[in-house]
């Protein structure tokens, strides 16, 4: 079975890693109560992680469009291959999505985002206290969503290593594996 090319695994690892880390922090940095001086130090590198995701994810979608996937198996069921097309570009539409609406909640706060502490992000909308709860309730559903598509996406893996033991999951390790290895 073909793999995926280096650049998309170590991609879509860190991406994940990321991702994960991301909305970890999220939940974390909402529940400290009053605005502490570690809650706003998440923040921040809860903003930077976001930046970062959205960059990666930019290379990662310029890699895909140059670089075709490996083919799904030939024994694998026509509404899976369907499936998982589908939750793939809803993974790349939210890998966008998450980052780009909280980018415009924290611009929409009156909060600039400076990535790193260095590098002043453009502000392309002005502090807006009306469209600020929109985006907010915006980015913590869109995140939402996300963490649901990613835990489909976790359990269909899964599934191909120990139900279907079929290798497919092996096209995307950093390391390669043999067919049917966990038989």
């Amino acid at each position: 079975m073909q793999r995926y090319s280096l650049p998309a695994i170590v991609l879509h690892w860190l991406i994940a890693l990321l991702i994960i880390g991301t909305f970890t922090l999220g939940l974390v940095m909402t529940d400290i109560p009053g605005l502490t001086p570690t809650k706003l130090r998440y923040f921040s590198w809860h903003k930077w992680a976001g930046v970062t995701v959205l960059s990666l994810a930019t290379l990662r979608l310029l890699w895909r469009l140059r670089s075709k996937p490996p083919a799904y198996p030939a024994g694998m069921a026509p509404w899976q291959s369907r499936a998982a097309h589908g939750l793939h570009g809803l993974l790349y539409v939210l890998m966008f999505a998450v980052p780009l609406s909280g980018y415009f909640y924290s611009l929409a706060a009156g909060v600039p985002v400076v990535y790193f502490g260095l590098l002043p992000l453009p502000v392309l909308i002005e502090a807006d206290p009306v469209l600020k709860p929109v985006l907010g309730a915006l980015h913590y559903w869109l995140n939402m969503g996300l963490a649901a598509l990613v835990a489909i996406h976790v359990l269909a893996a899964l599934k191909h290593v120990l139900i279907d033991r079929d290798g497919i999951m092996g096209r995307m390790l950093p390391f390669p594996i043999k067919r049917g290895v966990y038989k």
